[in-house]
């Protein structure tokens, strides 16, 4: 089974590819902006069936050739993509500089679609692209200050992964999108801090992990809250 991580350098990227890493049938691409993160993630998977790709999400337009060529140098096809890069920068929005609304934009969205057009061709049928939103993101959720711009870039990730779904059916290709709750990150302590998460990295990485492999049998098109409290 051929798998991509993408945003694997830390956090729950960082969990999910150790812990697929440990079935030594998973054969992982590990892509992040951070190379030294990644060189020692691929160091810490034993099994010898990871390797990385340093990528900056948001150069996705101008890095598009030489990822494709990455890509598929090293896979004939992939089974599973999981999208997990992430940028949140808090802050209310009247204060908020347009790069850093562009720059979470770039990251949490554009630059997983434009991944997702990369990969698809060679995607099989069966396969499965698991993009990763966010509760911020999810209608009728609790919204919370500085958060707008985050909240609406998961957000379109989410609607984004149920209409792919429909465009992607005819070639068996699911495409499912998990809004996550409240992890302990750096990236949610960063927004929420002081507050503890009730989910560790390595548990939610857990939960993905099956999800990836298995929920392309139960769902298609659907956008599920993974959460267990507010926020």
């Amino acid at each position: 089974m051929n798998i991509i991580v993408n945003g694997a350098s830390k956090g729950i990227g960082r969990a999910l590819v150790l812990r697929m890493a440990a079935d030594k049938d998973k054969q992982i691409i590990a892509t992040g902006r951070n190379e030294s993160m990644l060189r020692e993630l691929q160091m810490e998977c034993l099994n010898g069936n990871v390797t990385y790709m340093k990528m900056d999400i948001t150069e996705m337009n101008k890095e598009m050739e030489v990822i494709r060529d990455q890509i598929f140098n090293r896979f004939s096809s992939v089974d599973i993509l999981i999208n997990l890069s992430g940028s949140l920068i808090v802050s209310d929005f009247m204060k908020l500089s347009d790069n850093d609304s562009r720059n979470m934009m770039e990251t949490n969205f554009f630059g997983p679609v434009t991944f997702i057009k990369l990969v698809v061709p060679l995607m099989p049928a069966g396969s499965h692209i698991v993009n990763i939103s966010s509760m911020g993101g999810f209608q009728g959720s609790s919204k919370y200050r500085g958060l707008a711009v985050y909240s609406a870039s998961k957000a379109a990730l989410s609607c984004f992964s149920e209409c792919l779904a429909v465009e992607l059916s005819e070639s068996g290709i699911s495409v499912n999108c998990l809004a996550l709750g409240s992890v302990q990150t750096g990236m949610f302590e960063k927004a929420f801090p002081g507050f503890k998460a009730p989910v560790s990295p390595e548990g939610m990485a857990e939960f993905i992990s099956y999800f990836a492999v298995n929920g392309n049998k139960f769902f298609n098109g659907k956008v599920l809250p993974v959460a267990v409290n507010n926020p």
